[in-house]
């Protein structure tokens, strides 16, 4: 689509910069005015690949940007869609054929420039993940595979209008359950360990571990954390909480938002108005949030306020009916909801992200009004619309026919950038320094500090050979366990020693082993209620540094120094952290 300016319409831009520029004192001699309104719809030429951005405060940069931008750029801005590929200018034909359904288009570069897009989401699969029906393809394989693929998105971007701004490349890198990238990586603890282990100064050296990683991956924007709070036994949700205490997870939260940005990475606070206080799945339908607006402030929203004050660049909006805010409106298209409470009463001046725009309750519209519907409540990034030229030119009638309000636009574009220029000249770290030992050491030591004992001796839980069962054909978590256990000195023996039973995501009494002498919960803990092992403990996670630290405990050289951050019926919080 060509673009179309008019005076009357780059005049408004410019009074939207002006305000923003004053707003932000930047009135000096040296700053950046907006450009004048062209005379023909004939667009600047691109800036030159890399080119920095003038100097100043990340406002008044955005704001002298957005100055200079015609409308479908700044509709690209607001739109964050995932790709099919593995590489920005080479796809399969399988790939190929994806993007020519999602966007008309072969390639993620040609998606980049065709809709002149502020950013990218890197999506994938994995086994456990709760999340995986709306993840529709798969961009990532290995750490360097990642980086040259982000490498490319960036050189597309840098052609465009607004590439002075870094290009945003997000993912959901959450560890645990929802773990994008895997392999070649610092595996960190899933969130439920940290409430378990109750440090947030670990959780932070942990996360800065991890967003070290991801910036070297070319990673700038990360969907995490998760700050709904652990108030049902949502799946969902599960241990990518940090648990079923608000103080206890806020504090949490703060601590990774803080660890992931000292890092170079944009911290996302997720799913407010708070997921977990739901059982349902709002990728299968639009859970109902019944609780009172007081129980919600009290018991759902502190986490998100913590993350807020800890400097989250980012909150994801829900597809959650909260009843007593907003009844039958999902939260990503509740004006009350996002300007009024997270806005207003939260106070939160980032950018609001939506959740993904191709699950169900975003889908009872097109994908052209779900966007504007979204926009006009207070959302800024549009994230994975099923449809990317639909969305796109939604916005852009909508905004031409007056129903999308220009300064909603201009606003959230001007957001979108400002977040841009604060993670600007910030060079990435090399590659190797994935893997690094401080990074391990930090991840080992959330994961230890983790392991709780609900029931069993705290000093030390097997004798003599062990043998290694697990429920779900989990090969690589019994190997990772084994390997450790060795390595601690116990005999591990295939069959006929002390059996330590596995219990991973989504397993129920069903896999339990009644002749086991030690049960393992890697996921939440509520499985542990109906198991009759004499021993029961929890870690959470199923990462290698988990199964280092439960070895350890097995062996009797580490103690079980972790709290169960959820109830279990029938057994205590812990009994071996006092």
């Amino acid at each position: 689509m060509g673009r179309v300016s008019t005076t009357p319409r780059r005049a408004g831009v410019a009074l939207a910069v002006l305000t923003a520029l004053l707003v932000s004192g930047c009135t000096g001699p040296t700053e950046r005015r907006p450009e004048p309104a062209p005379t023909s719809p004939a667009a600047p030429a691109a800036p030159t690949p890399g080119a920095s951005a003038p100097a100043g405060e990340p406002a008044a940069r955005a704001a002298a940007l957005v100055g200079t931008l015609a409308d479908e750029d700044l509709v690209g801005q607001v739109l964050m869609p995932y790709a099919y590929g593995d590489a920005a200018t080479r796809v399969s034909a399988g790939s190929k054929a994806g993007n020519q359904a999602l966007a008309g288009v072969d390639t993620p570069a040609e998606m980049i420039a065709k809709y002149r897009l502020g950013g990218l989401i890197l999506v994938g699969f994995s086994a456990d993940d709760p999340t995986k029906g709306n993840q529709e393809t798969t961009n990532v394989d290995n750490p360097k595979q990642v980086r040259e693929l982000t490498t490319g998105l960036r050189e597309a971007a840098g052609r465009l209008p607004a590439g002075q701004a870094p290009f945003l490349i997000g993912t959901d890198q959450e560890y645990g359950v929802v773990t994008r990238i895997t392999d070649g990586v610092t595996l960190l603890p899933s969130a439920l360990a940290a409430g378990a282990a109750g440090k947030p100064e670990l959780t932070e050296a942990a996360w800065r571990a991890a967003g070290a990683e991801l910036a070297a991956m070319g990673v700038n924007l990360d969907f995490a954390p998760v700050a709904d709070v652990l108030a049902t036994r949502s799946t969902v949700i599960g241990s990518r909480s940090y648990g079923a205490d608000p103080k206890a997870a806020a504090a949490q939260v703060a601590g990774a938002v803080r660890g992931l940005q000292a890092a170079g990475v944009a911290a996302t606070v997720k799913h407010f108005p708070g997921h977990g206080h739901s059982a349902a799945d709002s990728h299968k339908d639009l859970p109902v949030l019944g609780q009172s607006r007081k129980a919600l402030e009290t018991d759902a929203w502190p986490p998100f306020s913590a993350g807020i004050d800890a400097g989250a660049m980012a909150v994801m909006s829900a597809h959650l009916d909260a009843r007593s805010v907003d009844p039958g409106t999902a939260a990503t298209f509740s004006h009350k909801l996002l300007t009024d409470v997270l806005r207003g009463q939260l106070g939160f001046q980032g950018v609001v992200i939506t959740d993904g725009m191709n699950m169900p309750p975003a889908k009872r519209w097109s994908p052209g009004e779900a966007a504007v519907r979204a926009l006009k409540a207070g959302n800024d990034l549009i994230l994975m619309p099923p449809h990317v030229g639909q969305a796109y030119d939604g916005l852009l009638a909508a905004l031409r026919d007056g129903s999308l309000p220009r300064a909603r636009l201009v606003d959230a574009a001007t957001r979108v950038l400002t977040m841009k220029f604060k993670l600007a000249d910030r060079p990435a770290p090399e590659l190797s320094t994935l893997g690094d030992p401080a990074h391990r050491k930090a991840a080992e030591d959330l994961a230890a500090a983790a392991v709780t004992m609900l029931r069993g001796s705290c000093g030390g839980a097997v004798r003599g050979p062990v043998t290694v069962t697990s429920s779900g054909g989990r090969d690589h978590t019994r190997a990772a366990l084994t390997e450790a256990l060795t390595a601690a000195g116990v005999k591990v023996v295939p069959s006929g020693g002390t059996v330590v039973h596995l219990v991973g995501y989504g397993d129920g009494a069903g896999d339990l082993r009644a002749d086991a002498a030690v049960t393992v919960a890697m996921d939440t803990p509520y499985v542990l209620a109906k198991a009759k092992s004499p021993t029961l403990l929890a870690t959470y996670s199923s990462s290698r540094a988990s199964m280092t630290a439960l070895a350890g405990v097995l062996a009797g050289k580490a103690r079980p120094g972790g709290r169960s951050p959820v109830p279990v019926p029938g057994l205590p919080a812990t009994t071996c952290a006092d």
